[in-house]
């Protein structure tokens, strides 16, 4: 009975732990299940926009006035309004008048899908292309599928302003960079795609090395107030930019640095620093205090520590932040227009793209091919740097003060 009861516990022991392992893995694989499935929502909920954008930039204004950009790759179909000719164009021929013209463009890949209404007789969908419709007057009028029309009448035409009438319009899928074409060579262009890298690269790099000494000093060095300062600095991430700028437009102007690049660079200097400061000491503080006091029983300066051990260890915290400063100076708007001009040698892409679409956005459709190529040079640093992203912005993260 003992050897029994023996070995039905160690059997049942063995199920339960069988069971035990068992219930765990299934429960990760829910997890992971669930994790990924979020994941791929966040990403097409993100992508799917970005794709609408882009098709969007190859569509005609015409196309992109009337239909979705997820009607891109089907044939879509418009109302649209014509008018014939009036009797000063009428050709006299042996059957009588004729009245022709066309309503639509000869290298134009719509086709009429039917017509009717105005000075016609029945709706817009009554006739279809090519079908001659008699009109009481003893006039005929006939309008093909390529929008050519013939407008016929035994007695000469006495029309000062053209007969009105609709039609049905089918267009196909097509695409073209007529879009890119017109922004890449509207005047100025160019020069505000340079002005905004002279911008931008100096904006990252300077706020990155003043950041980098700052964010050592709160995490291995030892002087009064350094916790008190270091919450200051965290404080002023939630600070408006906007409540600096008049302040600093007044001191730029004392000092001679306004409309100029250097005041630019110092504005995007001061407004990327403490969210600068707090990503990299995050990271810094996080590194093994065995390595610190290594350095320092080597005799090793806090200069020399900092630079030939600390920073070379930063580079992915630096590359993460540089990603978040460089697009951000790169998509800026505001702050190029309060601290630089509108000449030709300062102005920014973003107020270039501003004056493209016009005063009253006549001109919204170009705003798609504008959007792409401005992202084109944020997408390769980003592409470029992304190794060190999500690395620069977790470690660190669950370190004490």
């Amino acid at each position: 009975m003992s050897t029994q009861a023996t070995t039905v516990t160690s059997t049942g022991s063995s199920t339960r732990a069988a069971l035990s392992t068992r219930v765990p893995v299934f429960n990760m694989s829910v997890g992971a299940l669930i994790s990924r499935a979020i994941l791929l929502f966040i990403v097409i909920i993100w992508t799917v926009p970005t794709f609408g954008l882009l098709i969007s930039s190859f569509r005609n204004p015409d196309a992109l006035s009337t239909s979705g950009w997820w009607t891109a790759l089907s044939t879509s179909q418009d109302n649209i309004q014509g008018r014939t000719a009036t009797a000063a164009d009428q050709v006299e021929t042996d059957d009588g008048y004729v009245i022709s013209g066309a309503v639509l463009d000869d290298n134009s890949s719509e086709q009429v899908v039917s017509f009717g209404g105005g000075f016609l007789p029945g709706e817009i969908t009554d006739y279809q292309p090519g079908t001659p419709v008699e009109l009481e007057d003893g006039t005929s009028f006939t309008l093909n599928a390529d929008g050519t029309y013939a407008y016929t009448s035994a007695e000469p035409f006495e029309l000062e302003r053209g007969n009105r009438f609709f039609f049905v319009v089918s267009r196909p899928p097509t695409f073209s960079l007529d879009n890119y074409t017109e922004v890449l060579q509207a005047a100025g262009f160019g020069q505000s795609f340079i002005n905004t890298v002279t911008v931008a690269v100096p904006s990252t790099i300077i706020p990155i090395a003043i950041a980098a000494f700052a964010a050592y000093a709160f995490s291995w060095m030892e002087f009064p107030g350094r916790r008190i300062m270091f919450y200051i600095v965290v404080g002023l991430i939630v600070v408006p930019l906007q409540m600096a700028l008049i302040p600093l437009i007044r001191i730029y102007n004392s000092v001679g640095i306004a409309q100029t690049y250097p005041g630019i660079w110092l504005a995007h200097t001061g407004f990327g620093l403490p969210l600068a400061i707090f990503l990299l000491r995050n990271y810094i503080g996080g590194l093994p205090r065995e390595l610190i006091e290594s350095a320092k029983i080597d005799g090793a300066s806090h200069f020399q520590t900092f630079i030939r051990l600390v920073l070379p260890l930063s580079v992915p915290a630096l590359a993460a932040f540089a990603i978040f400063q460089f697009l951000w100076v790169w998509n800026d708007l505001l702050v190029a227009l309060v601290f630089l001009g509108k000449l030709p040698d300062q102005i920014v892409m973003t107020a270039r793209i501003r004056e493209l679409i016009g005063s009253r956005g006549e001109d919204w459709e170009i705003l798609t091919s504008s959007a792409f190529i401005s992202i084109a040079v944020p997408l390769l640093v980003f592409f470029s740097l992304q190794r060190y992203f999500v690395r620069g912005l977790l470690a660190g993260s669950v370190k004490g003060g």
